[in-house]
């Protein structure tokens, strides 16, 4: 019988770790939550949880090395799944707490939500609560989902792809945005799959899915 696939659940310090790691268990990995950059490397995916500010977060992964970890497995085509602030990171940079670098995988910035929608109502921020999203089948993770379900999201920011390609999921909060990017090996979402309910385990039963396709 073939072993679940190992995914290193990203320790820096921060994040709901167990709950994650719970239901990736569920979906058929075989969780280690590790905070060693090594073991990235020897793991078949990779899935970065992430709750918190942008800066914090990415100060914590310099300081442990797991910021060249984590580029090193997506470069080397190593299965990412990025949650909540594990988007966001991808990405150039943030505009929280003034500019930050992120792991500049993408291009793009992440902004904080304006304080009004397009017709001038006071937006609520941070979003919390559920969402519906839209999904595309232009990713074979998003493709194996239903065209729209709702999730749940707790962010202040939302990430701003300078290539519109990579939103596979979208959705609108004073607007519209991307609530999930995917290219290659790479399949992260904003909102929090292990708190979505039966929706948030077919998300991770479609990228358990395309990981077994992958292997």
């Amino acid at each position: 019988m073939t072993a679940p696939p190992r995914i290193a659940v990203v320790d820096y310090g921060a994040g709901n770790l167990r709950s994650v790691a719970r239901a990736l268990l569920r979906s058929g990995f075989d969780p280690l939550v590790t905070s060693d950059p090594d073991a990235l490397a020897r793991a078949d995916a990779v899935a970065l949880p992430g709750v918190g500010a942008f800066a914090d977060a990415m100060n914590a992964l310099r300081a442990k090395g797991l910021d060249a970890a984590l580029r090193d497995a997506i470069e080397g085509g190593r299965p990412y799944l990025g949650l909540c602030l594990g988007l966001q990171l991808l990405f150039d940079e943030s505009e929280e707490h003034e500019r930050c670098a992120g792991l500049a995988l993408f291009r793009g910035r992440v902004e904080r939500f304006p304080s009004s929608d397009a017709a001038g109502r006071a937006l609520r921020v941070p979003h919390i609560g559920w969402n519906s999203v839209r999904w595309t089948g232009a990713h074979p993770v998003s493709a194996r989902l239903g065209a729209e379900e709702h999730y749940y999201f707790v962010h202040s920011y939302r990430v701003l792809p300078a290539d519109p390609k990579l939103a596979v999921g979208c959705t609108d909060y004073g607007g519209p945005f991307a609530a999930a990017v995917a290219r290659d090996n790479v399949f992260a979402v904003q909102f929090h799959p292990e708190k979505s309910q039966d929706a948030g385990r077919r998300v991770l039963d479609a990228f358990a899915a395309w990981m077994s396709s992958w292997r």
